[in-house]
C-alpha cells in the first residue's frame, strides 16, 4: 500500500485500506471488494433519493435527546452538496449487490458523515463528531430508506417517462390519420390474415400508450406511502418521537410529492408490489 495514496480505516473486521481521495469509508469500501458484479453504479434518481431521505432523517431527528442542532445542520448541509451535483463519483458500490442495499446505505453515510466532519473541523475516516451509523443513520434502516429511495426515485422519474409515451402515442396517431387509407394485410403469427389499414395499426398502438399512460399516472398514490420509521422491522424501534410522521412531511417538501407515511410501515419494507404495478 502506498500510504501517499491510501488511508487506513478501522471497523468491527479489522483495518481497510481506502483511497486517500475518496469520501466514502471502510465499509465502502468492503462492498466494492465483495460485489465487483457489474461494473455499473447506482442510478442517480436512486442516488439523490437516498440522500434526501439522509437530509430529511436529520430534520426529524433534530430534537432533544436525539440529534443536536449543530451535527443536523452538518448533515444536511453535507446532504445539499451532493444535492446539487457534487460528489457524485463517491457512490461506488455496484448496483447489483447482496444484503438488501445495506452496503449502499453506508456508502451513503460515510459520505455525507466525512463532509459534515470536515466541515466541523475533522479529517476523513475519523467519524467524529459525527458518525455514519449512530448520526447519519439515525432512526434508520436499510430495511426502510433502500425500498423508501426505490419508490422516490420512481417518482423522479415519471415526469419524463410519461412525457416520452405522451410524445409516442401523439406520433402514433398522427400515423394513424396520415395513413387510414393505407390498406394492407393483417398478420396472425406466420401468414397473412384479413385486410385491415396501417392507420387502424397506429390508431391501436396510440390507445395502448395512452391507456399505458392512465396505468403509470394511477401508480403515483401508492408510491408516495413511505415505510420510513419502521427501522429494521417496521416496529419503530429506536426512532424518535414523531419520527415517521415528521420524515415524511420533509420528504414531501423536498420532493414536492405529497409524501406520507404508510398505513402498516412493515407491510410497506416488505412489499414492492407498487414498483411492480408501475413497471
Amino acid at each position: 500500500m502506498n500510504r501517499n495514496t491510501h488511508r487506513i480505516e478501522k471497523d468491527s473486521l479489522g483495518e481497510v485500506e481506502v483511497p486517500e481521495s475518496a469520501w466514502y469509508g471502510a465499509q465502502t469500501a468492503r462492498a466494492v471488494a465483495n460485489f465487483p458484479i457489474s461494473g455499473r453504479k447506482p442510478d442517480c434518481d436512486f442516488v439523490m433519493a437516498h440522500v434526501r431521505i439522509k437530509r430529511a432523517a436529520a430534520v426529524a431527528n433534530q430534537q432533544p435527546e436525539w440529534l443536536d442542532a449543530r451535527h443536523a445542520d452538518a448533515i444536511t448541509a453535507a446532504c445539499d452538496r451532493i444535492l446539487a451535483g457534487e460528489f457524485l463519483e463517491e457512490f461506488v458500490v455496484d448496483r447489483f449487490q447482496a444484503g438488501a442495499g445495506t452496503s449502499h446505505n453506508m456508502n451513503s453515510n460515510e459520505v455525507i458523515a466525512n463532509l459534515a466532519n470536515v466541515a466541523l473541523g475533522g479529517e476523513r475516516g475519523e467519524y467524529k463528531p459525527i458518525n455514519p451509523n449512530d448520526h447519519v443513520n439515525m432512526g434508520q434502516s436499510t430495511n426502510d430508506t433502500i425500498p423508501t429511495a426505490i419508490r422516490l426515485a420512481a417518482l423522479a422519474k415519471l415526469p419524463r417517462l410519461l412525457n416520452a409515451v405522451q410524445m409516442m402515442a401523439a406520433e402514433f396517431a398522427r400515423l394513424g390519420e396520415q395513413e387510414r387509407d393505407t390498406v394492407k394485410s393483417a398478420r396472425t403469427h406466420l401468414q397473412d390474415a384479413v385486410p385491415t389499414t396501417l392507420g387502424r395499426e397506429f390508431n391501436a398502438y396510440a390507445f395502448t400508450l395512452r391507456r399505458a399512460q392512465k396505468r403509470i399516472e394511477a401508480t403515483r398514490a401508492a408510491l408516495c406511502e413511505i415505510g420510513l420509521g419502521g427501522s429494521a422491522a417496521g416496529t419503530g424501534l429506536n426512532c424518535a418521537p414523531d419520527y415517521a410522521t415528521k420524515v415524511a412531511a420533509e420528504l414531501a417538501r423536498l420532493c414536492a410529492e405529497p409524501i406520507r407515511p404508510a398505513a402498516d410501515l412493515a407491510a410497506q419494507m416488505q412489499s414492492m408490489g407498487d414498483v411492480q404495478a408501475l413497471s
